[in-house]
């Protein structure tokens, strides 16, 4: 019997490296949050045809970056105040677990670079810039998900986590959301991760994403 080939496709790769150019787009804010995707524009500046492109945006669409409804229009994702604590909530559930398998494992020099990240992120929060934690605090927890190990739940991060946390891109986050508790919370999970305390860590990490229970 033939055996089918595993090798990537060039049509495969093609797809990937327009869902990886529309996603950079969308997430450094090239584009803007409901701004319509025409495919004559797309492919004018993709250099690619029409297939690549829809099947690129079916996959940023199924992970939340794009809005897509047939024959009327496709567009960049619009966050919503109301959908707030959903999105940080699960955010918090999924980023719990990676910071508590991570913080045993993490070498000296991953333990640096996350501590400086974390740095990074409380300077912000304490300078009340709530553009620069809009865009930076995620980049926080995707150096967790590099260290955590288990590549079921680094798959399931990577194909979720922009688009959860893209829905937190609002100006007035910091009326959202208890800005002190989060600030407090961000250096009780450094202090956890510089000490090698996951528990402490992860209960960290849920406090700043809005889960309820226990904390102290």
């Amino acid at each position: 019997m033939p055996v089918p080939s595993t090798a990537p496709t060039e049509h495969r790769l093609l797809r990937d490296t327009v869902r990886q150019k529309i996603h950079e787009a969308i997430m450094d804010g090239t584009l803007e949050p409901g701004e319509r995707l025409n495919d004559e524009e797309l492919i004018a500046w993709l250099g690619v045809s029409r297939t690549p492109i829809r099947e690129a945006l079916s996959q940023l669409a199924r992970a939340g970056l794009i809005e897509m409804a047939p024959n009327r229009y496709t567009r960049v994702t619009t966050p919503d105040p109301a959908e707030v604590t959903e999105a940080i909530q699960t955010l918090g559930v999924l980023f719990g677990g990676v910071v508590r398998l991570a913080v045993p494992r993490l070498s000296a020099a991953a333990r640096k670079r996350i501590l400086a990240a974390l740095d990074t992120t409380i300077g912000e929060l304490d300078a009340h810039d709530v553009a620069a934690v809009n865009r930076d605090a995620l980049g926080v927890f995707s150096l967790y998900v590099d260290e955590c190990g288990n590549e079921n739940l680094q798959r399931v991060c990577r194909d979720t986590m922009d688009g959860l946390a893209f829905r937190l891109r609002l100006p007035n986050l910091d009326e959202l959301l208890d800005w002190q508790l989060m600030t407090d919370e961000f250096r009780r999970l450094r202090t956890a991760t510089a000490d090698g305390d996951n528990v402490a860590a992860e209960l960290a990490t849920e406090a700043i994403h809005m889960l309820p229970g226990e904390k102290r």
